[in-house]
């Protein structure tokens, strides 16, 4: 059964969520503070499949919260937030978490973004490849990490790394723009959105792959993506 930990100080919130996520077979730890969330989660960090923090707490804000968890697991993270304010979002989403929700919300929603994330880290599919490997880097889908040629950890987001694993279970696949974003992000991007742009700019840094001339990921003009380099995965 899979594990959830959440954090919202309204108990009425915590209750339905709780009583409507166990329904759907999940099993939930719920805490009302930061406080007790950060005591849960050491108690519980192993065993975890995903988080879900409320930006807005009476003892700090799920972006300190966000920034502790990822300092200490990869474990999938979806970020609560009452602001319409699009920056929120944003910088929860450069902190390292996996998805957002604006408040209101229904459960079921959550629920559908819940098995969308569980889905896209392979959690539901025991006979998907574990490893991924190109050019000189190593992905593992289970500790959710990425290592160079020289075993050095490379530093991702939680949106760097779903990025990065829909690409490799695609090379040499022209991905659409509105795939990528549906794929990673659970939702379509409109004809003005650059964020999917900037974040693949982001991840050609951090594996040092030259925009000018890239060898993993290599813009289709008018058409998408391509993640050039081949791919060997393996369960082992």
């Amino acid at each position: 059964m899979r594990k959830i930990l959440i954090v919202d100080d309204d108990q009425k919130t915590r209750i339905l969520l709780k009583a409507y996520l166990e329904k759907n077979q999940y099993e939930v730890i719920l805490a009302h503070n930061g406080e007790t969330f950060l005591a849960e989660f050491q108690r519980q960090a192993d065993a975890l499949s995903l988080v879900i923090l409320d930006v807005m707490l009476p003892d700090t804000d799920g972006f300190a919260l966000c920034k502790i968890v990822r300092r200490r697991s990869n474990v999938p993270i979806i970020m609560l937030t009452a602001s319409s304010d699009e920056t929120d979002r944003v910088v929860g989403l450069e902190l390292g978490a996996d998805d957002y929700i604006g408040k209101p919300y229904s459960p079921r929603e959550l629920l559908a973004r819940i098995k969308a994330i569980h889905r896209r880290m392979g959690f539901d599919n025991a006979s998907a490849p574990r490893y991924y490997r190109f050019l000189g880097f190593t992905l593992d889908t289970i500790e959710r990490t990425v290592v160079d040629a020289e075993q050095k950890m490379v530093a991702l987001t939680g949106l760097d790394y779903q990025l990065l694993k829909y690409f490799v279970a695609h090379p040499g696949d022209i991905l659409d723009r509105a795939v990528l974003c549906e794929e990673t992000r659970g939702r379509d991007s409109g004809p003005t959105d650059r964020s999917l742009d900037v974040q693949i700019s982001k991840l050609r840094d951090r594996l040092n792959d030259d925009g000018k001339a890239p060898q993993l990921i290599k813009t289709v003009r008018g058409a998408g993506y391509v993640f050039a380099a081949d791919v060997v995965s393996s369960a082992t």
